[in-house]
């Protein structure tokens, strides 16, 4: 019962997730916002939201911070080898599109806060100042994102090949878009509770049943919405959704660490540390795969690479 209760969770973030890219692709046709804004920041944050009320939940509720490292980090190299499938199979597609040059801002950025948790991980200085307990690092990684949205928001060198027709007004699609999200949320917040569950039954560790559990169901809206958006023509929001949902997850890893007050989100991270290189490694290559974006075997090799980082994630950690 408990395993059919988690698919179901399952196919209803797809579902919400695919609405929200359809009316994420409407706002880039209707508004002067830029399509790297939109994919990298808009819907990055959206579809981010499981990760985040995942992530809340088990530390304020189930009191367990590993499962959020396992979470993020595995929701995050997941996210790249969604990329990297999409990189493998619709290459022609890719090369076609026109990208944005801010993304890959986003990944130097990216690769930054990969170090910064590398950090975090390895050396405990925790910062005092008032209500506030963290790690310092943590509050590193929250300038470093800050950066990274103020660089994406004034690039417009990439924009939707498609320009949807809908006789929605703005207004009417932000509040679908709105109502989704909440559903989104809520989805999010019981699924957290089904996969410590599921985990339970299976007796994997927390750090790898986040990973693979709450890291991969949380990765469904990414998943489910960045193939929609390639296949509506807007392969540079689509990528902006994956490079934009990886740098936002660190902000999810920095809120919890500010909310958790015990022994800090990273103490006793050191089972992660597979999940932090393996991430730096598909960050590379993502940032190659877009440097290089007409030299098609590159693309594809650095597709597979991505692929393969995953894999090896998973099986350095069992």
């Amino acid at each position: 019962m408990i395993y059919l209760l988690y698919l179901l969770l399952a196919i209803l973030t797809v579902g919400f997730s695919v609405r929200l890219s359809h009316y994420v692709d409407l706002l880039d046709s209707k508004t002067h916002l830029s399509g790297a804004f939109i994919g990298g920041v808009l819907l990055a944050a959206v579809t981010s939201l499981p990760e985040m009320f995942t992530s809340l939940t088990a530390v304020l509720g189930l009191d367990k911070p590993n499962l959020v490292l396992g979470n993020i980090l595995g929701s995050n190299i997941f996210n790249f080898a969604i990329l990297g499938v999409l990189l493998v199979f619709f290459t022609k597609i890719y090369q076609k599109s026109k990208i944005a040059k801010s993304h890959r801002t986003t990944l130097f950025f990216t690769i930054i806060m990969y170090l910064l948790v590398l950090g975090g991980i390895n050396f405990n200085y925790n910062l005092k100042i008032g209500f506030i307990n963290c790690n310092i690092f943590t509050l590193l990684i929250l300038v470093a994102y800050g950066i990274s949205v103020y660089k994406m928001g004034s690039d417009s060198t990439g924009e939707a090949e498609t320009k949807l027709v809908s006789d929605l007004s703005v207004s009417q699609i932000v509040l679908r878009f709105i109502i989704y999200s909440i559903l989104l949320v809520l989805t999010s917040i019981v699924l957290t509770d089904v996969s410590d569950r599921v985990n339970v039954e299976l007796g994997l560790g927390t750090t790898v049943g986040g990973a693979i559990l709450l890291g991969i169901a949380t990765s469904l809206p990414e998943l489910s919405a960045s193939f929609s958006l390639v296949k509506m023509g807007n392969f540079n929001a689509s990528v902006g959704n994956v490079v934009g949902s990886c740098c936002f997850n660190f902000i999810i890893l920095s809120v919890t660490d500010l909310l958790y007050n015990k022994h800090g989100l990273f103490a006793g991270g050191m089972s992660a540390l597979p999940f932090v290189i393996c991430g730096i490694i598909s960050a590379i290559l993502t940032y190659i795969a877009l440097k290089f974006q007409k030299n098609k075997a590159l693309v594809i090799l650095c597709g597979v690479g991505i692929v393969v980082s995953y894999i090896a994630s998973i099986a350095l950690t069992m």
